[in-house]
């Protein structure tokens, strides 16, 4: 036992030990010194690691819990989940894949395969499965896949890539509790070739690599607008991502009964890398309850009996939470990082209720997800509830990972006044408006193939959001919206969020989003679609809810929406984000799809 204990540290020493090649501290000073002679204080970043590191330290933690495909419960622990890591890892590497594409829900498979591709040396390219067949297919052309993992109901999907490109393998996972699909077997045969080459394991795999710069992953933009931009992901910025949501969201300090992190996946892995979750979980030895797909009832369910801790999820996914009839007050909080897209006061209120208790973060595809976060101040407990929910429903400050967030002046053209005059920021008075800009270590390194895009995202020397917004006297950063979503009403300024987050104060209406429409007088005035509450479709009018913002609301009188329709259900994207672009269209007249 004891030689077998030292047999195991030593190897664990050797794998952070300097190669023989390196320099000694005594070795005099090239004159051509190579980049990393000298360096012995710092190792390569690669997020990888955190699997390896994780089954070393609690061999026998659980890893995942997974209801799968064939209904069945599925626990596995961190040896098993970086086993199977490990020989998918194998797999690759035998057989010479270097761009894997992934098509999976949020399965054990998908987990794995985050890991497996890492220390692989490969890049992932995990989509959007929601996506249609000629968006996959461009997305994995764009990539250059040499190779797909695919979950069974899913393969219908490649069906226009497999025409075009019949020689890149598709690798099918069953998602069952038994090894029986090709997923399994290529794991299988990746464990078997470390054997027959030496059983060297993940010590000989890149749970470090030699350039912490290089990619990682490419994670695709959704493209409601224009073709999907492919962000590079490096390991690098991975790794510090994952380690500042760790902090930001508060994963190594659960609030609940569990004994460790006990991580929901509501979010999908698919969307920026789940926010680097797959990682962070990983790094504090969390278990990770996957869930194919969203299901409130579910959801509820284990909230109730598996003591989760914590889940991250999008302002509407919260929203139908907390009106699905499973909703009760937990007897223990969970910490829920809302993002995607900016929450009202409302919500969070709703949710404390219940006591889901929101971390508000911030961020884009572009930032390895969130990059800001609003901090709950001590000093706000004494305010007004409404005044310190709104406070809470700020963007806030920059990660701890990142440099400070700025909003900074616009610019109306693109003619190179960026280069020539740079960035200036906006005055802290909560009142002029600027665009959020950011910058260090959790910003994307460019996008895929795509100069253009990538000089203009980049322009000035800071990265873009798109998003508008004020600064705070007290250095929070307040959303106003997306610059195409901003209404001009007679020349007033109108957030299409304040607007929602005003209706959704009244006491029958669940969700609303708000678009400009054409107006002879105005030039521009606000329209706004909404959904009901349940048990209340049927009873309230449009007419009805413009009166009552007329008369009871308190805002102003050009803010008052000149339509309002109701719906079934608003259009979002797979994340959760309101689809402005589909409403637009409605508002113009536009043929109404199922979106």
């Amino acid at each position: 036992m004891a030689s077998s204990a030292l047999k195991r540290l030593s190897s664990l020493a050797s794998h952070f030990a300097p190669s023989s090649a390196s320099p000694t501290v005594a070795d005099p000073p090239s004159s051509t010194p190579d980049v990393h002679q000298h360096r012995h204080h710092i190792h390569q970043l690669s997020p990888t690691f955190f699997l390896w590191r994780a089954a070393q330290i609690e061999p026998d933690a659980i890893a995942v819990y997974h209801k799968t495909a064939n209904d069945q419960i599925l626990r596995r622990t961190y040896a098993e989940t970086a086993e199977r890591a490990k020989g998918l890892a194998y797999y690759l590497r035998k057989k010479g894949y270097k761009r894997v594409g992934i098509l999976f829900p949020n399965t054990p498979a998908f987990l794995e395969a985050i890991f497996g591709i890492g220390a692989a040396g490969s890049v992932n390219v995990a989509i959007n499965y929601r996506l249609n067949k000629e968006d996959i297919t461009y997305i994995f052309e764009h990539a250059e896949v040499d190779s797909i993992l695919v979950d069974a109901e899913f393969v219908g999907l490649l069906d226009g890539f497999r025409e075009a490109h019949p020689d890149v393998p598709i690798i099918v996972d069953l998602d069952t509790d038994r090894d029986d699909g090709e997923y399994d077997h290529a794991v299988l045969e990746g464990l078997e070739y470390d054997r027959e080459t030496g059983s060297r394991g993940w010590e000989d795999l890149e749970t470090q690599v030699t350039d912490e710069d290089s990619l990682i992953a490419l994670a695709y933009t959704s493209g409601t607008t224009a073709k999907p931009k492919g962000v590079e992901y490096t390991h690098r910025s991975a790794y510090l991502a994952a380690l500042a949501n760790v902090i930001e969201s508060g994963l190594n300090t659960w609030i609940s009964t569990a004994d460790r992190c006990h991580y929901l996946w509501t979010l999908p892995m698919f969307h920026a890398m789940g926010w680097t979750f797959p990682w962070a979980v990983t790094a504090v030895r969390g278990t990770h309850y996957c869930l194919r797909k969203i299901d409130y009832p579910e959801i509820w369910r284990l909230l109730k009996t598996e003591a989760i801790s914590h889940y991250n999820s999008a302002p509407t996914v919260n929203t139908l939470l907390c009106a699905d009839p499973n909703a009760e007050r937990l007897p223990e909080p969970v910490r829920v990082t809302v993002a995607a897209s900016p929450p009202t006061a409302h919500l969070f209120e709703t949710m404390e209720k219940l006591n889901l208790i929101p971390v508000h973060v911030y961020g884009l595809t572009e930032t390895y997800g969130p990059v800001i976060k609003g901090y709950n101040m001590p000093s706000w407990q004494s305010l007004p509830g409404k005044e310190r929910y709104a406070k809470m429903a700020r963007q806030g400050h920059g990660f701890i990972a990142s440099l400070p967030a700025r909003v900074i002046k616009t610019k109306q053209d693109d003619s190179g006044k960026w280069e020539s005059e740079g960035v200036v920021d906006v005055v802290k008075d909560g009142k002029e408006i600027g665009e959020i800009v950011l910058a260090g270590n959790i910003c994307a390194r460019s996008y895929y193939k795509d100069p253009e895009a990538t000089r203009k995202l980049f322009a000035g020397g800071v990265l873009h959001s798109g998003d508008l917004a004020v600064w705070h006297p007290d250095g929070s950063i307040q959303i106003l919206d997306r610059a195409k979503d901003i209404i001009i009403s007679g020349g007033e300024n109108i957030s299409s969020l304040a607007l929602e987050s005003m209706l959704v104060t009244h006491p029958d209406i669940l969700e609303a989003a708000c678009v400009g429409i054409a107006d002879e007088k105005w030039g521009e005035a606000p329209k706004a679609f909404i959904t009901l509450k349940s048990g209340k479709e049927g009873q309230l009018t449009g007419a009805q809810v413009i009166e009552w913002a007329k008369e009871k609301s308190g805002i102003s009188r050009f803010m008052v929406p000149k339509e309002i329709e109701v719906l079934s259900e608003l259009p979002k994207t797979s994340t959760g984000k309101l689809r402005k672009n589909i409403l637009r269209d409605w508002a113009k007249g536009g043929k109404r799809e199922e979106s």
